[in-house]
């Protein structure tokens, strides 16, 4: 089989999604120096691809508005049909890219066997649950001779206008720029993916009698969950900047911060892109589905052997047992002393 000219890559689910798939266009470009790739994703992931040497082109699938309905899917697969591709690489399982990937006229599709209509593919990758999320979607690449067991890191690219940015936020908040910072990202979209605020709360006073500066950070959705904990606390530096950053300036202040808490949720699939170590706090959702944090000196937070947990593959609204055991027995003090072990060395 030929050198691929043309590769197009299919991630049109959340901001996660999109940071663990960049590693196939990071392996793609490395094998295949000059083939050119394309993406398409939705319109809130589009920045995470923006200066990334691994991507030639971003297209947007605005699939919740613009593009919702037949008429947006037909777009989209004009759009595909006119570039002709060698190849297309799908690791969102949905039907809509499913779709859209059949009628773009491509010879050599590859998706996972799990994806839904996938006998409409050309080559069915068996979905493997315990593999970190990287290394399955790395497998869509087996068809193309390449083989990988290794967790590439995504490349996550904030340009000199995004830096002077955060600086500038930074020293707004009288933080020095070789201060130490401690960072929390204590949003989600789903309930039971969050960590409480009181929770949090005990971890930051702890830190009260410190001078190191304590940022959280999210979207504007996220904000007023961040201002509640800085109502239970009694920092004198704590600073809520959620909603204040795009997910590439989110990538540069988590790159500055020593150490990222977050829940399972994007930040922390951000801070191992920029290399920034992670506490991770999972409750609803297990390491074991393959979105856990994998740098060495990550810490994993959760309660074992909770015959209820998990209780669903994202999250939920709300507890099923009424008793949120999952979140409320993890006990903050593993994590303060983790914290202090890192800061007082």
């Amino acid at each position: 089989m030929d050198n691929p000219d043309k590769i197009l890559i299919i991630q049109t689910a959340f901001i996660g999604d999109v940071i663990l798939t960049i590693p196939v266009a990071v392996i793609l470009k490395r094998e295949f120096p000059d083939v050119k790739i394309d993406f398409i994703c939705i319109p809130s992931t589009k920045i995470l691809l923006k200066n990334n040497p691994n991507v030639d082109n971003v297209f947007v699938f605005d699939k919740k508005r613009k593009d919702k309905g037949l008429g947006g899917m037909l777009r989209i697969i004009k759009l595909i049909r006119s570039f002709d591709y060698d190849w297309i690489i799908v690791p969102h399982r949905s039907f809509r890219s499913t779709v859209i990937t059949r009628f773009g006229k491509c010879k050599y599709t590859v998706s996972f066997d799990k994806s839904a209509l996938n006998f409409l593919y050309k080559y069915k990758i068996k979905y493997i649950q315990h593999k970190h999320e990287i290394i399955r979607n790395l497998t869509l690449l087996n068809p193309l001779g390449l083989y990988t067991d290794e967790i590439v890191r995504p490349v996550l690219c904030p340009d000199a206008d995004d830096e002077k940015f955060v600086e500038k936020i930074l020293q707004d908040c009288n933080i020095k720029n070789d201060e130490k910072l401690l960072t929390i990202a204590p949003g989600s979209v789903w309930y039971t993916k969050r960590f409480p605020e009181f929770k949090f709360a005990e971890i930051i006073n702890d830190f009260s009698e410190t001078d190191i500066p304590v940022i959280l950070t999210g979207s504007k959705d996220d904000y007023d969950v961040c201002n509640e904990i800085v109502n239970l606390t009694k920092h004198n530096r704590i600073y809520n900047l959620a909603g204040k950053f795009n997910l590439l300036q989110t990538a540069e202040l988590i790159r500055r911060t020593e150490i990222l808490i977050s829940n399972d949720s994007a930040p922390l699939h951000i801070a191992n892109a920029v290399g920034t170590k992670v506490f991770a706090v999972f409750g609803a959702t297990i390491p074991q589905f393959g979105f856990y944090p994998y740098g060495e000196e990550d810490k994993i937070f959760e309660i074992k052997n909770l015959k209820c947990r998990p209780c669903s593959i994202h999250g939920g609204k709300k507890c099923p047992v009424k008793t949120f055991d999952c979140m409320l027995g993890i006990n903050t003090n593993e994590i303060i002393l983790e914290l202090k072990k890192f800061f007082n060395n």
